[in-house]
């Protein structure tokens, strides 16, 4: 097939004529930076309110746009779809987060349709340069590790450079990166000073900075996801420290001044109430002074985090403006969804965050609820540790009751289709489309609106078929109008939510929602019914006032969820994906090869199992690690020291080694680990050596074996499962194999 070509071809260059290809289209355009931070309430930042000093993002509000009406998906993934589609998550595919991959109908199917194109595959064909930087969690789980299928990591769906995570979370001074295609270790060690927010900013400078030396006119999207505030919650302890003492008084008097504050600063109207607290938040005077302490100690974690992400931002946004390319770039600045009810009526610093921790509609944990109990921290030992919360030793998570001190003044949190999950801070800077910098904007807006606001300020009209694609609607309504009229009414139509069975609809100022529980009658759960033009808070039910206003909206909600794919409803809470006949039993690891992601690794908790490694020890001086799973939190590591082997678990970072007193024989050796459930959560590790056991090593608690997720083999790239040797500590000899096997 001939190409296409306008000039003309004679035997030499001199006597042709030349065509030249089309210039960038993008040239001339602004640049577009989406910060899209995790899990950070309506109230919790210093511009909305909160207590925290948050200057640079302020910053970003004295001389843009803020808007107290805007709203998101109630959840991470859903949210991440929106932001980069336009279009509502439920018809794109990701109902929920997209690690509980394939749920068998269109509406979960564990990443982005691609009849839908994000931000980055619409703007990169306009020229633009695309870059991605920190958490992506728009893939199934089964898809993180080095082997792929990478089809729906962030450089096959249209971004240039990648640098981030691909989970849902990740901890932020042992963060399991990925840099473009293929996994890597952090550059240096937490006590070398690495937090990832760090990192992530110093890549997205790094690639402005190549973009404007290899390309100066090319403008640039960047999406940038911090990992903050999603647990755990880790962070320098000098920025912890600013906040001792500011949490004191408790959520009760934090929140109500909260409160007052953002009355004072015209971010809610007067008229607004203050809800109760929601159930099962305590009041503060019935905690014990132990318990008091422990959850301010979480709180003042909390705190400092956010100012050491404010921090963070600000060294981006100060960049952006040495190089004198601010003032060319749309800064959009919001949040995925409110603050997380995850870590349960008192938080937690190692017991761990889980579903089961949050709150039903009576105030007990949902497994409470199911029958089940979860631990506790014991608050009295834990006294000594405090200073502890925040370093990469704990993996912390705040309260209900701080929680919704950060969603103030609204009820519920994240998860939730009330106005504490779904409404966020949203800031928007672009002074020469602004004219009443500092000003507050009230139109109701939803996150699927950001792209078309954004494709109408760069000009660039969607396509409708993007790499062989027919493309659906964009279903987003822009807002630009309001960034010039500050007195005009919402060109917003309806927008429904649902997140997990828990449902809602907005329309013409008014909001219908109910907190469904997993496992109800969807036909039988009660409605609300709240005017959101008289009643910022959710406060006041007319449900019962207003009975055929309610009816009409729950029928528009069915409409609205036909029109979506919304349906089937699912109240699930985990793995939606097809039930395997045969799960995986035999893992085998042969090296050199990547660190295994967390969600990758053996499942080590609830079966027996067996670790066979097979190996050369060439000197009797052959040291290093054979394999490593888990952390110093609760992990395990075979590894040979000097010649003489070495086992080591963690559990809740208390350790228990084992070590040989002989020296391993020379030349290629078989060991074995056998692992065997006991009663009441104990169980035993059994070493061999050529099939001979020389040692029985017990463990008295084997519920924490869950956690010991992230495996290497030949070295332990991870937060080391033990101090006692030098990590990675690489194995000196060879190592042909390793393979371990579960028992079902």
């Amino acid at each position: 097939m001939a190409l296409e070509f306008g000039g003309e071809i004679r035997t030499t260059y001199e006597t042709s004529t030349p065509e030249w290809q089309e210039g960038n289209r993008a040239q001339g355009k602004p640049n577009v930076l989406v910060i899209l931070l995790d899990d950070t309430g309506f109230g919790n930042l210093g511009c909305y309110g909160s207590n925290i000093n948050t200057p640079n993002m302020d910053a970003l509000a004295t001389n843009g746009l803020r808007y107290n009406n805007f709203h998101v998906t109630p959840l991470c993934s859903p949210t991440r779809a929106s932001i980069l589609t336009g279009r509502n998550h439920h018809a794109v595919g990701i109902s929920t987060i997209s690690g509980f991959g394939d749920s068998g109908y269109p509406n979960q199917r564990g990443c982005i349709s691609r009849h839908s194109a994000n931000l980055a595959e619409m703007l990169s064909e306009e020229g633009f340069a695309t870059f991605a930087l920190g958490k992506w969690h728009l893939n199934p789980s089964a898809n993180f590790s080095a082997g792929g299928p990478h089809n729906e990591w962030p450089l096959q769906r249209g971004f240039d450079r990648f640098y981030g995570f691909l989970p849902g979370g990740t901890p932020q001074f042992y963060p399991e990166l990925t840099y473009d295609n293929h996994p890597v270790n952090p550059s240096r060690r937490p006590e070398d000073g690495y937090h990832v927010t760090d990192d992530l900013v110093d890549h997205a400078i790094e690639f402005v900075n190549d973009l404007s030396y290899g390309s100066p006119t090319t403008p640039f999207f960047m999406y940038f996801a911090p990992g903050a505030m999603h647990a755990p919650h880790q962070v320098p302890p000098e920025f912890i420290d600013k906040y001792k003492g500011c949490y004191d008084e408790g959520w009760d008097v934090i929140r109500e001044r909260y409160f007052n504050r953002q009355i004072e600063m015209g971010i809610i109207p007067n008229n607004t109430a203050l809800p109760p607290r929601n159930p099962g938040v305590k009041p503060w005077s019935s905690l014990t002074k132990n318990q008091q302490k422990f959850v301010c100690r979480l709180q003042e974690t909390w705190a400092g985090f956010l100012e050491h992400t404010d921090t963070q931002i600000g060294r981006l946004i100060d960049h952006l403006r040495v190089i004198e390319k601010l003032d060319d770039t749309v800064v959009v600045l919001t949040a995925d969804n409110g603050t997380s009810q995850s870590g349960g009526p008192y938080g937690v610093m190692s017991v761990g965050t889980s579903p089961g921790r949050g709150a039903t509609n009576d105030g007990v944990t949902i497994a409470e609820r199911r029958g089940r109990s979860l631990p506790e921290e014991d608050f009295d030992a834990i006294q000594e540790k405090l200073d502890d919360i925040g370093s990469h030793k704990t993996n912390s998570d705040i309260p209900w009751g701080w929680a919704q001190v950060g969603n103030t003044p609204l009820r519920w949190y994240k998860q939730d289709t009330h106005g504490g999950g779904v409404r966020v801070p949203m800031i928007i800077h672009y002074p020469r489309c602004i004219e009443d910098m500092g000003a507050i904007r009230n139109q109701f807006h939803y996150v699927n609106d950001i792209a078309p606001t954004l494709l109408e300020i760069v000009g660039v009209k969607p396509k409708s078929n993007y790499g062989g694609y027919e493309q659906m609607p964009i279903t987003g309504t822009s807002l630009v109008y309001s960034l010039q009229d500050g007195n005009c009414s919402s060109k917003k139509p309806i927008q429904y939510f649902e997140m997990m069975g828990k449902r809602g609809l907005w329309i013409d100022g008014w909001k219908a929602v109910t907190r469904h529980q997993s496992g109800d009658d969807y036909n039988e759960e009660e409605w609300e019914l709240y005017h959101l033009d008289e009643d910022f808070s959710e406060s006041r039910n007319l449900a019962a006032e207003e009975p055929s206003r309610l009816r009409k909206m729950i029928d528009l909600w069915w409409l609205e969820a036909g029109r979506n794919g919304v349906l089937p409803l699912d109240d699930r809470v985990g793995h939606r994906g097809r039930k395997i006949d045969k799960p995986r039993t035999s893992f085998r690891f042969v090296p050199p090869m990547a660190h295994v992601p967390r969600v990758m690794s053996p499942p080590l908790a609830n079966n027996n199992w067996s670790l066979t490694a097979d190996i050369e020890i060439k000197a009797e001086k052959t040291e290093g690690v054979i394999y490593a799973q888990g952390s110093f939190l609760n992990g395990l590591s075979l590894f040979v020291e000097r010649g003489v082997l070495g086992f080591v678990f963690t559990v809740m970072d208390t350790p228990k080694v084992w070590l040989s007193k002989e020296l391993l024989p020379l030349g290629r050796i078989n060991l074995e680990v056998l692992f065997r459930k006991q009663e009441n959560d104990c169980g035993i590790f059994l070493l061999k050596l050529q099939d001979k056991e020389i040692a029985s090593v017990g463990i008295a608690d084997t519920t924490h074996m869950a956690s010991m997720r992230g495996a290497d083999v030949g070295r332990d790239l991870d937060a080391p499962v033990t101090n006692r040797y030098n990590a990675p500590f690489d194995f000196t000899g060879l190592i042909y194999s390793v393979l371990l096997e579960l028992e079902l």
